[in-house]
């Protein structure tokens, strides 16, 4: 029986923070964009297969982009938000040179977490951000 409880207690958790990250995507619908393409491109290195990257690298860069010119929500519009945007940009485009580059596998690899970090580093911020309305 505690085990069930664990279980559902964990489904729980997990839809709420789904809950939270759908509204952050509501809310900012660029961050919603780049989201699809990191999912898209990142899922699939996991498992070995960067085809999806190699594919996608130059419209991942471009989501950046556009994610940096986008209006940033008022309840995220801070300046640790914007340093970390800026980073996903430089990231995005370092990783996009790799695959013009046709490096190897372990170095798109290397990019693509380090691009994926940088992402959760902006989902994070947007996330500690409380309503205090």
């Amino acid at each position: 029986m505690k085990k069930i409880s664990f279980l559902l207690v964990l489904f729980v958790a997990m839809l709420a923070t789904s809950a939270q990250s759908q509204t952050k995507f509501e809310n900012w619908p660029a961050l919603g964009t780049f989201h699809d393409v990191i999912s898209a491109t990142f899922h699939p290195s996991e498992k070995g297969n960067f085809d999806p990257i190699k594919q996608r690298s130059g419209e991942l860069a471009d989501k950046a982009v556009a994610l940096s010119k986008s209006v940033v929500p008022a309840q995220y519009n801070k300046p640790e938000v914007k340093a970390a945007v800026k980073e996903l940009v430089t990231k995005t485009n370092d990783l996009n040179q790799l695959v013009i580059k046709r490096a190897k596998d372990e170095k798109l690899n290397k990019s693509l977490i380090s691009v994926h970090d940088a992402f959760h580093k902006i989902v994070g911020l947007c996330t500690d951000e409380k309503d205090h309305h």
